[in-house]
């Protein structure tokens, strides 16, 4: 599949209700905080969310609040064999990688902050 991004979407739309696997990109439209929040745990999954931000405590307070296993921030598709990794609701339960495999009954959540000012690739695993 070809790097595709998606405009006009809403979140009733079946693109953003379900786990796309790719290089996709669905483009919902927010006024707030609350709402980008609302839209993004409507749905029945929670792998990963991304968040780009210049504003460190928005960063903090939409990672805490996004129900999601992994939190992005100002990157995406960051990964480590250190650091827990799975999902919230739909998308699996107990995590892989670190200490918290052992875990399952809990809910880790990952959050990572790129420090760069300009923003990278998001496709390329880093």
């Amino acid at each position: 599949v070809q790097p595709t991004i998606f405009t006009g979407v809403n979140n009733q739309m079946r693109i953003a209700q379900e786990e796309v696997f790719g290089p996709v990109l669905s483009i919902i439209p927010f006024d707030t905080e609350d709402e980008a929040i609302a839209i993004g745990n409507d749905i029945v999954y929670g792998l990963a969310a991304g968040v780009w931000t210049s504003d460190i405590g928005r960063a903090l307070r939409m990672s805490e609040r996004l129900k999601a296993g992994t939190v992005w921030v100002n990157t995406y598709r960051a990964v480590s064999f250190t650091s827990p990794f799975g999902g919230y609701k739909r998308s699996g339960q107990g995590r892989e990688s670190g200490k918290e495999s052992i875990k399952e009954f809990l809910q880790i959540k990952s959050v990572w902050i790129a420090q760069q000012t300009t923003a990278a690739n998001p496709f390329i695993m880093r």
